[in-house]
């Protein structure tokens, strides 16, 4: 498996970062939900764990994009129709944007509530901003409406991929899938 992306696929890192991610993505929406039926101590330490995830998912996205920029991306299938690539740069640019945003409203939340973000228990995070009860509060409808925006369009980066390979059958899905055959 080539370790750097080609013009015909992704790349192994770029592989495993990128599915690295989605699974923690998923383990950050069971921690929020399980997270809201907890109370007391076992809710703030599965909050704990909730903000040690986010905070991964940040310093991957850090070097998942610094990775971007410095290797090609496979370029999008010429038979593409201009609202087709336009979807696919916008989800792209989205995702992005989207795997920034959360951990960094996360943070800003949890240093406004006074609440301390550390990283496993390994090492304590420097608050964002100072104690501040209505910054918190608009921090946490925007945490929650960038989580839900982020579900909608992995939704649709998901359904694009499987139009990829179900309807147009090309090699979009596999180029991004590790130990698939490109022919």
């Amino acid at each position: 498996m080539q370790v750097r992306n080609t013009t015909a696929r992704w790349g192994s890192v770029a592989q495993f970062l990128h599915w690295l991610i989605v699974a923690l993505i998923i383990t950050q929406v069971i921690l929020a939900l399980t997270a809201e039926e907890l109370h007391g101590m076992a809710k703030l330490a599965m909050l704990a764990r909730h903000k040690s995830v986010g905070i991964t998912i940040l310093m991957l996205a850090v070097v998942r994009l610094g990775w971007r920029l410095i290797n090609p991306t496979p370029p999008l299938p010429l038979t593409l129709k201009p609202y087709e690539r336009f979807l696919a740069n916008f989800t792209h640019a989205a995702l992005y944007v989207l795997i920034f945003a959360l951990p960094i409203t996360g943070w800003i939340m949890s240093s406004a509530r006074g609440f301390p973000v550390s990283w496993f228990s390994l090492f304590q995070l420097p608050d964002l901003v100072t104690k501040n009860r209505p910054l918190y509060e608009a921090m946490q409808e925007t945490h929650e409406a960038l989580a839900w925006t982020l579900g909608a369009v992995a939704l649709l980066h998901l359904l694009g991929a499987l139009k990829h390979h179900f309807v147009l059958k090309d090699t979009v899905l596999r180029r991004m899938l590790p130990f698939s055959k490109i022919r």
